[in-house]
Parts: C-alpha cells; structure tokens; sequence
C-alpha cells in the first residue's frame, strides 16, 4: 500500500536555482504568502517585493506561507526599476511573466544552464508594468486554452519556475 510521506520523510533533494523572484507590485497577503511557499519548493534564492505600501508581513500571508518566510531571503524596495537595474549590473536575465505582443510561451524559453535568471511576476490586476516590460530580456507567457486570458500571479509564478527548473535539470542530466 502507497503511504503518503510528509515533511520529515519526504524522498526530495535541496537544491537551490539562481533565480529571483522580483514582485512588481504583487500586495495581496494571499498572494506574497502562496509566492514564499512557491519559491521554497522551487528553490529561489530571493524574492524582491517592489512597490509602494506594500505589507509583506501580515497574519493573513503567514497562514498561507507556512514559515517559509523565514526560509527564503526577501527584500522590500519602493523602486522596482533600482532592483532590475542592480540585477542587470549583477548579470541576471530579467524575463518578465506577462502575454504581451511579443512574448513567447515560457516552455519555448531557453535557458543556459549558467543563466541566472530575474523573474518579475506583475500585480494582480495591471501585470508587470510597461517600464519593466521595456527593459527585460524576454516576456514569457503561459500557454492557457480556456476564455480567461490571465490567471492568478501565484499560481503563475509556479508554472513558470517548474518550467525554469525543468530545463536546468534537464541540462544537467
């Protein structure tokens, strides 16, 4: 009989990826709390949340993040444009999860295996913003075959770091 494991007797390896999450704008507890969990499973080395009055730590974001918080290294910063500029100088490719005119679908995205990836994940009404979109490497997009032309950031930020992930495991193979 198949017995489910848990987190003590778990058959995962810890691994760590060099990708940054960079929140642009993302405020919803809700939401901060499903990326911490999202970015610990996938091994993000930090999360930058960038925007005015952003509240990182609330009771509602620590229900959903499960301590995770406590795990992932994150920053706060007002200036989002200073994060991305200090990620370029520090030799990240910034993509940007976001449908827009030109972007591609994230499973068609290649990705050296000594890239280190920036990915700015948008607001939860408005996306990543046209600044932002300006100067990234790549908008990447999530395939969808339903009538809704979005889908939730955190939800999203999951399906995009598994296909991040997926081709540096491939890679490494």
């Amino acid at each position: 009989m198949d017995q489910q494991l848990n987190h003590n007797n778990n058959r995962f390896i810890k691994k760590q990826f060099p990708i940054t999450l960079v929140c642009d704008s993302v405020n919803s507890p809700a939401n901060i709390g499903s990326i911490f969990r999202i970015a610990d499973s996938f091994g993000v080395e930090q999360i930058y949340f960038c925007g005015e009055d952003i509240t990182i730590v609330s009771k509602r974001m620590q229900r959903t993040a499960r301590s995770t918080h406590e795990i992932v290294p994150y920053q706060q910063s007002e200036e989002i444009i200073t994060v991305i500029q200090q990620l370029i100088a520090e030799n990240y490719t910034i993509l940007s999860l976001e449908i827009t005119k030109d972007s591609i679908p994230i499973s068609e995205c290649t990705i050296a295996p000594s890239e280190k990836i920036a990915l700015v994940i948008g607001e939860e009404n408005f996306g990543v913003s046209q600044e932002i979109l300006s100067i990234s490497k790549q908008s990447v997009h999530i395939n969808m075959y339903g009538n809704n032309s979005s889908m939730n950031v955190a939800t999203a930020t999951g399906i995009a770091l598994y296909e991040i992930t997926k081709q540096w495991l491939v890679a490494s193979v």
